[in-house]
């Protein structure tokens, strides 16, 4: 595991460390690798806190994402198997919890990613919750986001649209009404805020929730991907994209991630930014 660029994941003691929130309560944990595994160290002022925080964790850095039946089906394939032969410890990067996930999303809406990343870090710092040695910060919580005014996030560098839908997105979450761990149901009612679509549901689904069928086919990288692959002189489509990953189900994202790293040296793909919302 690696630092993050949004400020919430930070290498210290030959490994990193990010800070999380069981409800109120601090859980701070720390990763390294050593003899070829990842091991994790989770503390907190009570046990269960601490074991939320390790499963969060595991999570994030998919280490019990079993890949096996994936890698067996498609290992052969001429558009991936490069990458699960070269790269078959490659997992996606993943949110502790999945209101991270959609709001990073809104925030990645539209604009190049080192911009998107700033905005994020001014997020953190601004609205996330520190450590007690006040070196860590935790993302925004929903309750925090939910009681922003649109001119405050707009101050972070965020577009007003998107500063809108971000707090209305934040108040469902907070008042329960989108229940994140309802994945369907939570889709639904977040796809009636203003400036949320398939694209920003899409990557709170595979980068929040686990959902590996859930691929963010107006990616930037995709459309360019795909329309590089297809011949077709231009950027594809979303609909082009399903329709090129279909064939995955139902490990779409993942074959997805998997496609980029078999074509990074032949298509110029640029990570993680979003041409749609």
């Amino acid at each position: 595991p690696g630092p993050g660029r949004d400020g919430l994941m930070r290498r210290r003691g030959g490994g990193v460390v990010r800070l999380l929130h069981h409800e109120d309560e601090p859980v701070v944990v720390h990763a390294r690798v050593c003899s070829g595994a990842v091991r994790l160290r989770s503390q907190a002022g009570s046990k269960s806190a601490a074991a939320w925080g390790l499963e969060r964790m595991r999570f994030a850095l998919c280490l019990d994402h079993d890949l096996g039946a994936f890698h067996r089906r498609f290992v052969r394939d001429p558009l991936i198997g490069a990458a699960i032969r070269w790269r078959p410890w490659l997992r996606p990067r993943r949110s502790p919890e999945p209101f991270e996930a959609l709001a990073w999303a809104i925030c990645e809406q539209l604009i190049e990613t080192t911009r998107a990343f700033a905005i994020q870090r001014r997020l953190v710092w601004r609205y996330g919750r520190a450590s007690d040695c006040a070196t860590l910060r935790d993302a925004p919580s929903a309750r925090a986001m939910a009681g922003r005014a649109p001119a405050e996030l707009q101050a972070c560098d965020l577009a007003a649209g998107r500063s809108l839908a971000l707090i209305k997105a934040a108040r469902e979450v907070a008042a329960a009404r989108a229940d994140l761990t309802q994945h369907e149901a939570a889709w639904g009612r977040l796809r009636r805020i203003p400036g949320i679509g398939s694209w920003t549901l899409e990557k709170l689904a595979f980068h929040g929730q686990g959902r590996d069928d859930q691929l963010p086919a107006g990616d930037l990288a995709y459309v360019k991907l795909v329309g590089s692959l297809a011949g077709l002189g231009r950027r594809a489509t979303e609909d082009e994209v399903r329709e090129l990953f279909a064939p995955y189900a139902p490990h779409g994202a993942l074959a997805g991630i998997y496609a980029l790293a078999a074509t990074r040296g032949a298509v110029t793909v640029p990570p993680r930014a979003g041409t749609r919302w």
